[in-house]
């Protein structure tokens, strides 16, 4: 869901963006009173509604907070704010599994938590954009995954093909806070504003254990270190660390003298040049340990293309042939993982469990699952992956039918193609409205 920024609050941002951009030396002294104003925690609690998500440690929802006033409830943020009585509450961990089995950190701060991070990211978001690198795609309006697929693709087709693909161990984890604090104080001299950065930063953790028991810990105030995926604040951060590297690549000198260039989104990097991964490698472990950030050498590694191929943002690289003359280029395609992934999750959607859902209902939750996946995987040849695709989904459906209608499992010739595209309106991928992009 996309939310139109009020004007007032739109020049804001333009008059901050336009002072960063025309003087890189200055520093911003007078924001905190920008975090507070009414129409910036509005859109603030706009854009954290939109986004949705649990509730935090104190257990509060959306629906509390418009139930007890939303209006209301904001006015009491600010006051906090403004008299600077705020204090940030433990951060709510959870564990995501991961593809590999291992799982993944998930921070989810309290509503209220949360909007205060978004009023302060609406104030320092147009700030930081004037300085970040075109490197960087990550979390950046006018910037996207796509836009930095099409990147690296362009690179390979000018002869970028030894190519370092990095890996970084638990990167927002291992961000250390006093040289992060030291990138936003390059910029930003408002120690009331640093003050929240900080207190997020070292928020406590909260978690239940094996036992069902609730766990506190101060794990990032003890270390120094880390900013919790999840928060609202922490991409924004993210970048500003991770802009350390790269300009410390180009200012080294190594962009030029490697000829080695870095497409970067959040904790996934990829330096493509012509010739040099070795050294390139070397130099980018080197930069990384002095950032305190580690690499994760079993998965960091270099590669030849045409030889090789590499996996990144969702899409493999290597040899493709061109469907209009047979050539070969380089170029992305679906990495075979996120074929397979989207279609176990075909499978736990149409389960025989469900068969109590509407067919319309349950036609719209597929639909929705196959659009948003062929609007990122759109680049490379994909006309034999949609089919793939297609084909599990139309026989996983038919075995939904049957399940829901009492159809002896194998009879599909109730329900042929016509019937779940034409009249249950089952998308149909490739077809018009999909883009599909190919050499």
């Amino acid at each position: 869901m996309s939310l139109t920024t009020p004007s007032k609050v739109e020049k804001l941002q333009t008059a901050l963006h336009a002072k960063a951009k025309a003087s890189p030396a200055y520093r911003f002294y007078a924001l905190y009173d920008k975090v507070y104003r009414a129409d910036v925690l509005a859109h603030a609690f706009d854009r954290c509604r939109a986004n949705q998500g649990a509730a935090g440690v104190d257990g509060q929802t959306f629906a509390d907070i418009e139930a007890y006033g939303t209006e209301r409830w904001l006015a009491e943020l600010a006051k906090e704010l403004q008299s600077k009585t705020y204090q940030a509450s433990p951060v709510r961990r959870v564990w995501i599994p991961k593809p590999d089995g291992r799982q993944r950190p998930l921070g989810i701060p309290t509503i209220r938590d949360r909007v205060a991070q978004m009023a302060v990211v609406l104030v320092l978001e147009p700030i930081f954009e004037a300085d970040l690198p075109p490197e960087q795609y990550a979390y950046r309006p006018e910037k996207s995954a796509l836009d930095a697929v099409q990147r690296v693709q362009a690179l390979l087709g000018t002869g970028y093909t030894d190519v370092v693909d990095a890996d970084l161990s638990e990167y927002f984890e291992s961000i250390p806070h006093h040289e992060l604090i030291k990138c936003v104080a390059r910029r930003v001299s408002d120690r009331h504003v640093l003050h929240l950065l900080k207190m997020w930063l070292e928020a406590a953790v909260e978690e239940t254990d094996e036992k069902g028991r609730t766990v506190r810990t101060t794990r990032n105030k003890d270390a120094g270190k880390g900013t919790p995926q999840g928060g609202v604040v922490s991409p924004l951060l993210a970048n500003l660390y991770m802009r350390r590297f790269i300009l410390g690549w180009r200012v080294l000198g190594h962009e030029e003298r490697l000829q080695a260039i870095i497409v970067n989104y959040a904790d996934d990097l990829v330096i493509l040049s012509r010739g040099h991964a070795d050294e390139a490698l070397a130099e980018m472990r080197a930069m990384m340990s002095k950032l305190k950030l580690t690499v994760n050498e079993q998965k960091t590694r270099r590669c030849h293309l045409p030889a090789d191929t590499f996996t990144f943002l969702g899409y493999t690289f290597g040899r493709l042939y061109s469907l209009r003359n047979g050539r070969p280029y380089l170029g992305p395609r679906p990495a075979k993982k996120k074929v397979q992934q989207l279609c176990r999750t075909i499978s736990e959607l149409t389960d025989h469990r469900t068969c109590l859902q509407a067919a319309a209902d349950k036609i719209a939750q597929l639909n929705r699952k196959l659009r948003g996946w062929a609007n990122y995987f759109c680049l490379g040849p994909v006309i034999r992956v949609y089919d793939t695709v297609m084909a599990h989904t139309r026989r996983r459906l038919r075995r939904w039918l049957c399940h829901k209608h009492k159809v002896k499992i194998g009879e599909y010739a109730h329900f042929p193609n016509d019937y779940l595209h034409d009249q249950l309106e089952l998308t149909k991928l490739g077809a018009s409205g999909h883009r599909l992009l190919w050499a």
